[in-house]
This record gives C-alpha cells, sequence and structure tokens, in this order.
C-alpha cells in the first residue's frame, strides 16, 4: 500500500507570538491565519524487500538506516516512535517552498506525515488529533520554541480565528465572510521571496526571553487578531483597512526581538509602501523568507517594479487542510464537503482541539 498527502502551508496576519506558552499562560493568544495554496507533499509505503535498510527518507537529504534511533530527521523519527509503524518503510517528502521561508512547512510536514502514517496503519484521524500530535511531536517532544497555530492551520485549512488557553487548550473558529469578499480580499495580496532562508527557533528563544517586556505589545496584537476576525464576519472589513491593520501590527512585531527584521528588510518594505502598498509584514517568525503586501489591484504593478529584484510568488486561498491525495477515502471526502460548505457559513461553530500535556495515544485503527 502507498499513501500520499498534501497538506497545505500558511500565512498569518495577526497575532503571531501570542500563541507561545510564555504569553496564553497568562492571558488567552489568538490568531488570524489563512491557509494558501503552497503545499508539502509525503509518500509512505512498506519498503521494498530487496532493499537492505530498514528505514529509508527521502527529504532534502538521504537516509539510509537500520534503527529508529538512528534517524536525524526528528519529526520523521518521533511520529514512527508514536504511531509505532512497522519497518521495513519508505518515505519521501517534497515542498513547493524552501524550507525556513515562514510559510509553516515544518509544522506541516509533521501533520502530513503523521495523517499518512495513520493511513498507512488503516487509522482514522481527525484535524483535531492530527494538529495534537503535530503539537506533542515538535513542542512537547523535541522542545522546539514554537507556538501552536501552524499545526492547526495545516490540520484544518480555510481561513481561522485560533485561540490559545492555558494548558494547551485551542479552539478554532473558521471565519466565514462570503466567497466573493474572500477572493476580493485575496486579489489584493502580492507576496514576495526575498531568498533568505533561516531556523526560527533563534528568532522565537529571543522573542520568547523578551515576552515580559514586550507584552503589552503582544497583547495589542492580539486584540487585533480579534478585531479583525470580527470585522471579516460582519462585513465591515475592506482591504485599505486590513492592508493598515498589517502594517500596524508589522511596526510592532519587529520591536519583539532584534532579529526579526533587518535594514535591507526594512528598506525593501518602506519601498513597497512608497509604490502604494497598503501595509505588510514578514510571514513567518522573520529574519528572511516572504513579506506579503496588501496593494490595491492597480497599485500593484508598481509595486512589483518597485521590488524588481525579488520574485513575486503567486498564491490563493485553501479551503482543506492535510488531505490524503491516494488512497481516495470518503471520511476525506466528507471532511472537504465540510469545509467548502463552512466558506459560506454565517456563523461557523469553534472546534476544540485538546492539547495537554501528556502523550496523546495514537489512533486505533
Amino acid at each position: 500500500m502507498i499513501v500520499v498527502t498534501r497538506t497545505p502551508l500558511r500565512i498569518s496576519f495577526f497575532g503571531g507570538g501570542t500563541d507561545l506558552p510564555d504569553f496564553y499562560e497568562h492571558d488567552y493568544g489568538a490568531v488570524l491565519s489563512t491557509a494558501i495554496d503552497k503545499y508539502v507533499y509525503v509518500t509512505v509505503k512498506k519498503h521494498g524487500e530487496l532493499f537492505d535498510e530498514a528505514y529509508r527518507l527521502n527529504y532534502f537529504k538521504t537516509e539510509l538506516v537500520q534503527d529508529l534511533e538512528d534517524i536525524r530527521n526528528d519529526i520523521s523519527r518521533e511520529a514512527l516512535r508514536l504511531l509505532q509503524v512497522e519497518k521495513p518503510l519508505y518515505m519521501s517528502t517534497i515542498g513547493d517552498v524552501p524550507s525556513g521561508a515562514g510559510l509553516g512547512s515544518s509544522s506541516a510536514y509533521a501533520v502530513g506525515l503523521i495523517n499518512a502514517l495513520c493511513t498507512l496503519k488503516s487509522a482514522r484521524v481527525t484535524p483535531g488529533e492530527l494538529a495534537d500530535m503535530a503539537c506533542h511531536i515538535e513542542i512537547d517532544v523535541l522542545k522546539k520554541p514554537i507556538g501552536r497555530q501552524d499545526q492547526s492551520s495545516a490540520a484544518f485549512g480555510g481561513c481561522n480565528y485560533i485561540r490559545f488557553l492555558p494548558g494547551g487548550h485551542t479552539t478554532i473558529t473558521p471565519v466565514a465572510f462570503g466567497r466573493a469578499k474572500l477572493e476580493d480580499l485575496f486579489a489584493h495580496f502580492q507576496l514576495f521571496w526575498t531568498g533568505i532562508t533561516r531556523d526560527a527557533d533563534s528568532v522565537l528563544r529571543e522573542q520568547r526571553a523578551n515576552i515580559e517586556k514586550s507584552f503589552k505589545d503582544l497583547l495589542h496584537m492580539r486584540n487585533m487578531a480579534d478585531e479583525a476576525a470580527n470585522m471579516l464576519r460582519q462585513g465591515r472589513m475592506d482591504a485599505q483597512t486590513f492592508g493598515e491593520m498589517l502594517d500596524e501590527s508589522w511596526r510592532r512585531k519587529r520591536k519583539l526581538a532584534s532579529n526579526i527584521s533587518n535594514t535591507a528588510i526594512d528598506e525593501i518594505y518602506e519601498r513597497a509602501r512608497r509604490a502604494g502598498a497598503y501595509g505588510g509584514k514578514l510571514c513567518g517568525a522573520g529574519a528572511g523568507g516572504f513579506l506579503l503586501f496588501c496593494v490595491a489591484p492597480e497599485r500593484q504593478e508598481a509595486v512589483r517594479s518597485s521590488l524588481a529584484e525579488l520574485r513575486e510568488v503567486e498564491f490563493h486561498y485553501e479551503p482543506a487542510g492535510s488531505v490524503v491525495l491516494y488512497p481516495t477515502t470518503q471520511h476525506h471526502r466528507t471532511f472537504l464537503l465540510w469545509r467548502a460548505a463552512v466558506d459560506n457559513t454565517v456563523a461557523p461553530a469553534a472546534v476544540a482541539v485538546e492539547s495537554p500535556s501528556a502523550a496523546p495515544t495514537a489512533p486505533a485503527p
């Protein structure tokens, strides 16, 4: 049996940094983010009997190993340990954008791999369980200094208001404001690749160390996520207001750590603003990756020309979270239909993702 999953990357608009436990254990955190049509693809299958190695992993490196403990890809190793998948096993992954680009690729890989391994074991798993297990591996086991937003976005897809509560409890509320308005908002976005990849851990470690002194800024950024989600739901948000809010949030975020931005990125950002962008932000933790701008369609060529040395990347809204492309299942078809319906719902219900400190149990077949 062979399994192929596709898991979306994300763009976080408001509230980034408030999904860290150093913040939400003192006051709830909140993020407004969306999945986009850039993906991580994971393939898993039982390894052929004529190969000598017990595990073969193909990503930007190739690993041929006999023992689980020898696997150097930490997410792969811990996912296999958690789900107790029998060897021999072949695993391969490829993404639409480089890792370290600020679009949540690490968590998307974790979610997509867990989804693939569960499917290989014929175990049915919900998006909430996918997010929970990915958080457990990345945060509890591997002690990565990251938050909990990326796993939820990768598992559920769509545009969501995600709330983080003490104890690691998370709720995901789809932000439904009509397909036409959603498409109009996305028509105002431009995404530019800086060419800089980075390890987000160092940025996030400094940000976490600074949370006490930057608490007021984080509170304001959290409140902006609340406000933007409410304005979208109520039909009161226009693209210019959205862009100006992005600008304010970005200027606050730059103060959270010394390495979130630099003079080169600041200069690029100001060039885009002078060319007509309402506002924007550096995606992810900072220090490189993608720059997102909100720009009126008639000004987009001017912004594009002002940033001629950068590569623009076209993207669109992605309604679905991690899905099994092969073999197709009725469970995933049902989830896709639910998500499509949600995008046109006036008041969708929140979905709880329980992420306690105790290790989640592997789903039963």
